[in-house]
């Protein structure tokens, strides 16, 4: 968002594991996840805490810190958006990939069933695991290819 609204240096291309979009943590899913297996709330509200001290939660968090409170989303480089569907983030990422195609922008979205936050990092072997890294290197060989 900053690279858009600065003029450059032109971002081509934003790929999204399982992102950290929206300080407010107001979702459903943010509030239904007090235990998970990497990161729950305490944990997600800690990290929002550590960014934005007092701020958190209020008008004054900058878009730039927290993507999900820009009210204009287009003009944004294409997206790859991956999040699982047990863990804090599933409904900020499904809406923020939304807003991404509804602004214009070409958008890519994963939903993986039964995962949590890191999934492919602690059980890589899995079928999952290995789907879910596929499709970010197919995204990145499109986005990236000359």
């Amino acid at each position: 968002i900053r690279d858009r609204d600065r003029g450059g240096p032109g971002v081509a291309f934003q790929l999204l594991v399982c992102p950290m979009l929206d300080d407010r943590n107001t979702t459903p899913s943010s509030r239904e996840f007090t235990e998970a297996v990497v990161w729950d709330r305490s944990a997600n509200l800690y990290g929002w805490r550590a960014l934005l001290g007092d701020a958190v939660g209020t008008g004054d968090v900058s878009p730039y810190a927290a993507p999900a409170r820009a009210a204009d989303l287009s003009g944004l480089p294409p997206a790859f958006v991956d999040v699982g569907e047990l863990e804090v983030f599933r409904d900020e990422c499904m809406d923020y990939a939304q807003r991404l195609a509804q602004a214009g922008v070409s958008t890519e979205f994963h939903l993986y069933p039964g995962a949590f936050h890191g999934f492919d990092m602690m059980v890589p072997d899995t079928t999952l695991s290995r789907r879910a890294v596929a499709a970010r290197v197919a995204a990145l060989r499109r986005a990236l290819r000359p």
